[in-house]
């Protein structure tokens, strides 16, 4: 009889869950949840960086994608899974009453943004970042060492400290804090008291200033000085962190019966997306693993050596077991990604919305039908007449930091530019230099750890734009002069949980074993052109000399 497990992967507008087979890693059912309060754009502001999500809507998706994709598999089949695993995006926290429950789910607090989930992409705490890398640099412990010696506003404390610093209420109330990842493996096991809630080292790692050399955390002494608001904060987080290959408990009896699953499947502890992404890519030591959707977030494996640990600048943290237990993981990745394109062609559908929206000529469902089909159409018409135009015969060269910048160096502060348009300068042009600009964002990112002493043997595509953009693909390759090798499955984030769940019910003896007998290859391969890499090259250094010049203009400033 066959065994199967859970991978549930919480990505930034849906949740999917699948069922796979732990012997073979067929998939035997699968289903998907759009958020609907954030599809709506709820407690959010995005012209102020603020991107706010509802714990209401992680709660209905997991409840109807783990049951819709138990519908989907062969019969019995929810006897025979025997373990779950879930990732999630990241740094993505919420303030906590004592039982772990988050503010929002308490009476008072349910349409109070400060008392949501602070999405990954919310950059409202650019201030406090900048005022922690600031304590960090004078203090006589560089907490931020294994950080890549950079915070970001996009991670852990900054988020926290800047709620605390706007909202009385949601800092009266909370009792501490907690990520996504760590919450619903809390959850689905019966969780009652968040001192007993197992974290995530993943998470604790990369973004929360946690370190073996520490102790754990920093001590109460460093964030007291940092805020008073901080003030004993710390004593209601943590000093373990756990892998992912760790089960946080069996399912809840409450769970159980509301899924129609048994109280013996097995949580593992839970991760972000992309490192979980990683391990469903197949992951090998030295090959960038990048995760290509809304942003990227590129993985890469190390073997742990003895003596020091070499530090890596600028990236986002590098963590032991982070990714495989018993290797080091080490992070970067790009603020936008597939959001650059999203923004452009939001920019140009404004039209159909606002002209042919009012249209008196055409009834309303048709004016509806027009402007969906014209939507959807942008992006492949875009890309097509893109691909007919020579690298460099624009002239236009973009920066890819319309939300910041993540890796080398993060700077949530930097804004994204465009230079050298002319009348010329075409819709498919302008789409190009938006393309070539995340490329060379990416190469940014290789060229750090390559300047750093690790050696990059090879990429990995992930994720929806990899598999969807062959485009994208081919100039990225072009762009970093290396072969990229595409990942067969359009879901290893949901298939990377699902092989943690089979080691932490004991299914795989390791992480390894199990990529092993679940991974599903590869499916496709980007050569790059010598000639277009040339042409390339010589952009990358305007690309490199315009984000000198812009950066000069986009300093974070204290308040």
């Amino acid at each position: 009889m066959s065994t199967y497990v859970i991978g549930v992967d919480y990505g930034t507008d849906s949740v999917r869950s699948v069922i796979i087979n732990a012997e073979t890693g067929e998939e035997a059912g699968s289903a998907v949840f759009y958020y609907p309060r954030w599809k709506k754009g709820l407690y959010c502001e995005p012209a102020g960086n603020q991107f706010r999500q509802h714990p209401r809507d992680y709660l209905e998706g997991l409840d109807a994608t783990i049951r819709q994709a138990l519908e989907m598999a062969p019969p019995g089949t929810a006897a025979r899974i025997r373990g779950i695993a879930v990732d999630t995006t990241g740094s993505t926290p919420v303030a906590v009453d004592k039982s772990g429950t988050p503010l929002a789910l308490l009476p008072g607090f349910e349409e109070d943004p400060g008392a949501m989930f602070i999405l990954w992409k919310d950059h409202t705490a650019i201030n406090e970042a900048a005022e922690i890398n600031a304590l960090a640099a004078r203090w006589e412990v560089d907490y931020t060492k294994y950080e890549g010696g950079v915070y970001s506003s996009e991670w852990f404390w900054a988020k926290i400290l800047h709620t605390l610093r706007v909202n009385e209420k949601v800092r009266r109330a909370a009792y501490s804090w907690v990520e996504h990842c760590d919450w619903i493996p809390f959850l689905l096991t019966g969780g009652a008291d968040v001192h007993q809630m197992k974290r995530s080292r993943c998470a604790a790692g990369h973004k929360a200033l946690w370190h073996e050399d520490f102790g754990g955390l920093p001590p109460n002494a460093f964030f007291k000085t940092l805020d008073p608001l901080l003030d004993g904060l710390v004593d209601s987080m943590y000093r373990e962190t756990y892998t992912s290959d760790v089960p946080a408990g069996r399912l809840s009896e409450e769970w159980a019966q509301k899924l129609g699953l048994s109280t013996e499947v097995v949580v593992s502890v839970g991760a972000f997306d992309a490192h979980m992404g990683a391990v469903g890519g197949q992951i090998e030591p030295y090959y960038l693993s990048k995760v290509m959707g809304t942003s990227t977030c590129d993985m890469l494996v190390a073997p742990m050596e003895g003596g020091a640990e070499k530090l890596v600048s600028g990236i986002c943290g590098q963590v032991d077991g982070s990714v495989i237990p018993g290797m080091l993981g080490l992070e970067a990745g790009q603020s936008a990604f597939g959001d650059v394109y999203a923004w452009f062609k939001n920019l140009l559908a404004w039209t159909l919305e606002e002209v042919v929206g009012k249209s008196r000529l055409l009834d309303d469902k048709l004016k509806q039908k027009l402007i969906d089909e014209a939507s959807a159409r942008i992006i492949p018409e875009l890309t097509a007449a893109a691909e007919q135009i020579p690298p460099g015969e624009t002239g236009i060269v973009a920066l890819d930091w319309l939300n910041g910048r993540r890796t080398p160096d993060a700077n949530q502060a930097l804004k994204g530019a465009i230079f050298g348009l002319n009348l010329g300068s075409d819709a498919p042009r302008i789409f190009r230099a938006l393309v070539e600009a995340t490329c060379f964002g990416a190469k940014k990112i290789v060229d750090r750890f390559q300047e750093e002493g690790v050696p990059i043997k090879g990429v990995i595509g992930l994720g929806g734009v990899a598999k969807k953009s062959p485009f994208v693909m081919q100039t990225m390759a072009d762009v970093l002069n290396q072969p990229i090798k595409i990942a067969r499955s359009e879901q290893t984030c949901a298939l990377g949980a699902a092989m943690f769940a089979a080691t932490a019910a004991g299914i795989y003896d390791d992480v390894s074993d199990a990529m092993g007998k679940m991974g599903s290859g590869f499916d496709a391969e980007y050569h790059p052109n010598p000639e277009r890499a040339a042409i390339y090259e010589k952009i990358y250094q305007d690309y490199n000399a315009l984000g000198d010049f812009a950066e000069q203009f986009f300093v974070p400033r204290l308040s």
